[in-house]
């Protein structure tokens, strides 16, 4: 089949199968093409919530998977590929973070969305990049901070609020890929084109850019700004989104010292055919431990209050 017989393909089973299909906006396009809502972290958190389909398909990695099952626990939850997974969820484990609870119990635990079910059970509130800020000022003041795991997103945070907290070592594989010299290059070549970040990125990286912000805010921020072009520098999937929203700007992906386009390489595995695959056979269905899912579910819902 071809791309367009696969996309025909997979709505017709989605209409099938009732199901609802999430897409991170780092997916492919036929990917987000095909996808009933495209968003980031938070925005998928909310239609998750919502969704009233007997199956939820998620295009994104396995964290995204978990966190729509918790928060929707009578919906079965497909994830196309279960290798999709995400080296920073992979920075921080169950066990490590148990026993930083256990020597600090009066610390308030501040979790990024990028994170294991069983690690979002031992936090006190979730975030994602767009509500960090938000979530962190909400914090009481009479409360050790601990961030966990991305210490680039942690230490952008700690610079806009003021708010100490202690960082864990976490980073995202992609995003700390960009350097301040490869943005350098081009910004010499677009000398008028600001240069939008993802706070995943290194300091270097954000004190150079225009603005520091989450892929969902990158769509405001590129459609209010005068500016005909912008340099992106997050995973390379969110040009696709950029250029469906916003058609008449151009949009430059960032390079990195190691390759020309930063793409991540769980995010691609997921594919149209592994998406019908999942749609016939009701592959792969994950599932969260009930004590597990009952635990995560309120710093989850703590961000959606707090995030309002």
């Amino acid at each position: 089949m071809g791309i367009d017989e696969k996309k025909e393909r997979v709505l017709k089973l989605k209409k099938e199968k009732n199901a609802l299909i999430l897409a991170h906006n780092y997916q492919e396009a036929e990917i987000q093409d095909i996808a009933d809502y495209v968003g980031d972290s938070l925005g998928l958190s909310f239609k998750a919530r919502e969704a009233t389909q007997e199956r939820i398909v998620f295009c994104g990695v396995h964290f995204m998977a978990e966190t729509a099952k918790i928060l929707n626990p009578n919906r079965k939850v497909l994830l196309p590929d279960l290798e999709a997974g995400c080296s920073l969820s992979d920075s921080c484990s169950y066990e490590e973070l148990l026993e930083y609870k256990r020597k600090n119990p009066d610390t308030f635990i501040v979790t990024y969305v990028n994170t294991s079910a069983a690690v979002k059970s031992l936090s006190d509130c979730i975030c994602t990049s767009a509500n960090a800020l938000k979530i962190v000022q909400k914090v009481p003041l009479d409360r050790n901070i601990l961030f966990v795991p991305d210490q680039n997103l942690g230490e952008w945070v700690q610079t806009k609020t003021g708010r100490q907290m202690d960082l864990w070592p976490g980073e995202c594989y992609v995003h700390v890929e960009f350097t301040y010299q490869s943005l350098l290059e081009l910004k010499n070549k677009f000398p008028d084109a600001p240069i939008v970040s993802h706070p995943e990125c290194e300091r270097a990286v954000r004190m150079f850019s225009d603005v520091v912000c989450s892929t969902e805010q990158m769509i405001g921020y590129c459609k209010d700004h005068p500016a005909q072009t912008f340099i992106i520098v997050t995973e390379a999937g969110m040009i696709t989104r950029l250029k469906r929203e916003i058609p008449n700007k151009e949009f430059i992906p960032a390079t990195t010292a190691r390759c020309a386009c930063a793409q991540c390489k769980f995010m691609k595995k997921i594919t149209l055919d592994k998406v019908i695959y999942s749609l016939e056979s009701d592959q792969y269905e994950i599932e969260v431990p009930l004590e597990i899912c009952k635990k995560a579910f309120i710093p989850i819902q703590q961000m959606l209050e707090w995030s309002v």
